[in-house]
């Protein structure tokens, strides 16, 4: 098992008082805290590597051009990912989906072709597909979600047709927990020839993912929700696809040669990956893949299913509290309102307790319509949480409902 004191050791933003109590962090979905490798890994960039890669012959530039292909070898590995060149370093998921529904849509989109999406995702595995079919005239489909928020995988079959192009959506849900069977679904879709996109942001930082096995043609996730650094995201793409696909962006680095004639692009995965990179975050971030393998996915899983389950059964014995999302098959993602309280208030007095939990629609409008509210609290946790932590949060919620109810 994990040594959780050992750990919340290493998250120094953890350790501190919030309106004169000790923080209780319970925002991960939203962004994860940073262990002190990853925070280490930035500062020795700046102290003694900082160069521009991949376009100078002197030491710094050639040793940090080293380490920001070693990273994209860790990641690589980390998602058993068959060549380093199908990893693309972006700006984030967001960045990724958006590099996609530009690049797949100007290649095989059409008028009357179809995009499938689920009525889980986030907005940035929403809206990038609708503007690229306002743009190319095609439709975008939606598989329905259940009460519960699993897929209503009995319409799969009338949604997935001779004109769907590519079937979006998310591992894991970012508002309800919900794991999705990513891999049967892929190989549903792929029966009919259709390529599939997985929104990993949810699912990355929670259990290995093996691009591989699940045979999925691109995988995105962001750094920040990964114990990383901000502003750096990774896009897996199958060679095959890649290679088909036009550049999204131009500019130094993805270039062959230029003239004022004509351009000829860069070979993977430097086509994609247009201008100075953010380098030393992709430093950080193989610092962050590589301190979760170290710790080892069974223990991680291990302790956050235990959390889940004490979390369930805390949040579920207060009177008049309902929770929105209760698959089967889920994360450590609580989303929850008190009956005759608003979720914004909820928060703030939890802010005043010291307790980090997140309100609103979540980037996820159409789950909240689904339901008929207007947003929930979330409260997501990670790893270095603690089953004390699961108690404060109880007894905050108890003194809010004191306070409105």
């Amino acid at each position: 098992m994990l040594n959780i004191a050992k750990i919340r050791n290493e998250f120094p933003a953890l350790h501190q008082r919030v309106h004169d109590h000790d923080l209780v962090y319970l925002d991960n979905a939203a962004t994860t805290q940073k262990p002190v490798r990853v925070i280490d890994a930035l500062r020795d960039v700046y102290t003694h590597k900082n160069s521009n890669i991949h376009r100078g012959v002197h030491f710094l530039s050639s040793q940090m051009t080293e380490a920001y292909e070693q990273a994209r070898t860790n990641i690589r590995i980390f998602l058993n990912a068959e060549k380093n060149h199908e990893i693309i370093f972006t700006s984030g998921t967001t960045d990724s989906i958006n590099l996609l529904a530009s690049t797949f849509g100007d290649a095989f989109v059409g008028s009357g072709d179809e995009i499938l999406i689920t009525g889980l995702e986030h907005h940035s595995n929403i809206v990038p597909w609708q503007m690229m079919a306002q743009r190319r005239h095609a439709k975008l489909k939606v598989l329905p979600i259940t009460l519960r928020g699993e897929l209503d995988l009995e319409q799969l079959d009338s949604l997935l047709t001779p004109k769907t192009r590519l079937f979006a959506l998310s591992h894991v849900s970012n508002t309800l927990g919900t794991i999705n069977p990513v891999k049967s679904l892929i190989k549903k879709a792929h029966a009919l020839g259709i390529p599939v996109l997985v929104d990993g942001a949810q699912a990355i930082q929670h259990g290995p993912v093996d691009v591989k096995d699940l045979d999925c043609d691109f995988y995105v996730f962001s750094g920040h929700k990964t114990y990383g650094p901000n502003g750096i995201g990774v896009l897996y793409g199958k060679e095959s696809w890649l290679e088909k696909l036009p550049p999204y962006q131009g500019g130094g680095d993805m270039v062959a040669k230029v003239s004022f004639e004509k351009t000829t692009y860069a070979e993977l995965p430097l086509k994609f990956e247009a201008g100075t990179a953010n380098y030393p975050a992709v430093i950080g971030l193989m610092n962050a893949l590589d301190y979760l393998s170290e710790l080892g996915w069974s223990d991680i899983g291990a302790h956050e299913t235990e959390l889940k389950e004490y979390a369930s059964s805390r949040l579920q014995s207060i009177d008049g509290l309902r929770l929105y999302g209760t698959a089967e098959n889920k994360i450590c993602v609580f989303s929850f309102l008190i009956d005759g309280v608003h979720a914004s208030d909820t928060g703030l007095v939890l802010d005043k307790l010291g307790i980090a939990v997140r309100t609103g629609h979540h980037c996820a409008e159409p789950v909240m319509d689904f339901y008929g509210i207007p947003g929930t609290v979330r409260a997501s946790l990670s790893f270095y949480n603690t089953r004390e932590e699961v108690d404060r949060l109880v007894e905050g919620l108890g003194k809010v409902k004191q306070m409105f109810l």
